[in-house]
């Protein structure tokens, strides 16, 4: 059942509604990223089994709210439409968690932040809830001790990020805030018992979706995804959706889940479009690619330089040109399904005659600005 109250396609990409970027792209120009992701640092104090950060390990600097203010500045002066702080840490434990996400919205950035949630509290919610698009809870477990198992924490804490996303839920509709509260299940088939109880928990905190996706894994399989067991969970991924309410959507990820590994591009079109940054300042192409092995594909850092100066620098447009050319192959040299998958889809038939990318007909949808 579709989400009555909002217009929610968490399955695709809205490349097609940034034409300026796409004729900029066609003619061979630099260009600034539409979309950024990036952590305010690499700590976390979860140990989720999924968690593809733990394959990112790099050598970087410590990101200040001086730091992220120049970054986002630079940011508004390139172009940058969303930045959201997703990527290899929990950034709300950062000191420039809140700062951040006020100053970008000033510069009229489109804002997002995903968090486990755990230090969610009242104040928090009135300081950035007004000036978020969205805010997501990473929760992949319904019941408390998987919920520990799962994420590598307390199973105690459960119950608190429960709460969390229940003011979080609370305070938007006391305020009427047009942000949207979702709930993000990184689904591997081994915990495939956990979509239930989580469906029907998102139903009950009133949230605006649960969306459940696959679980990325590195080339080399490291993390041990098992992608031929998600064919086995369909019925049951089926009849989560079937719990959707008018004010609930439950939303599966279905073009990855049933994707498994395999990719029909081997150039990545994607990065410069959606690029992602680590916690600790490094600019790279993408998630895949934080780790000091493929140090080869680092371009700088955000806390030792401008990052309009790094954007524009015959070094990333360089990396950018490596990721499209007979060196490097998509579907064996980087990790599985990542965040910029389906866009790179799109541009990679576009380049191929298969689609074209015109504009959209209609409203522009939600969150447009987070590719």
């Amino acid at each position: 059942m579709k989400n009555e109250k909002l217009d929610l396609d968490l399955d695709c990409t809205k490349i097609a509604w940034h034409q300026e970027r796409l004729a900029q792209w066609m003619r061979g120009e630099k260009f600034a990223p539409i979309t950024i992701d990036i952590a305010l640092t690499r700590a976390c104090d979860y140990n989720c089994i999924y968690c593809y950060s733990q394959l990112q390990e790099n050598k970087g600097e410590h990101l200040t709210f001086p730091i992220m203010k120049r970054f986002l500045r630079d940011c508004s002066e390139l172009g940058v439409k969303g930045v959201s702080l997703v990527s290899d840490g929990e950034s709300m434990l950062s000191p420039a968690y809140v700062p951040t996400i006020k100053f970008g919205a000033s510069l009229g950035i489109s804002m997002a932040s995903a968090t486990h949630g755990l230090h969610f509290k009242k104040s928090m919610a009135k300081a950035i809830l007004p000036n978020l698009e969205y805010l997501r809870f990473n929760i992949s477990a319904g019941e408390s001790g998987e919920y520990g198992r799962i994420m590598g924490t307390e199973a105690k804490n459960f119950f608190k990020v429960r709460d969390n996303i229940k003011l979080a839920v609370d305070y938007k509709r006391e305020h009427n805030l047009p942000v949207t509260i979702g709930m993000q299940m990184v689904l591997m088939p081994e915990y495939a018992h956990q979509i239930m109880p989580l469906a029907r928990l998102a139903v009950e905190l009133g949230v605006d979706y649960l969306v459940i996706k696959h679980c990325s894994d590195d080339e080399q399989g490291t993390l041990g995804v098992n992608y031929a067991g998600y064919d086995s969970i369909i019925p049951l991924l089926e009849l989560a959706e079937t719990l959707s309410t008018p004010r609930t959507a439950i939303i599966v990820k279905w073009s990855k889940i049933t994707a498994g590994n395999t990719r029909s591009y081997s150039k990545c079109y994607g990065a410069p479009f959606l690029l992602q940054m680590s916690g600790s300042g490094l600019v790279a192409p993408c998630g895949c690619f934080f780790n000091e092995k493929y140090k080869h594909l680092h371009i700088g850092n955000i806390a030792t330089e401008r990052f309009k100066d790094i954007v524009m620098s015959d070094k990333y447009w360089k990396v950018m040109k490596h990721l499209r050319s007979k060196k490097f192959d998509a579907k064996t040299m980087c990790g599985y399904l990542c965040v910029q998958h389906k866009t790179c889809e799109a541009l990679d038939n576009c380049k191929k005659g298969k689609i074209k990318l015109l504009q959209p007909e209609g409203e522009k949808p939600l969150h447009v600005n987070f590719i």
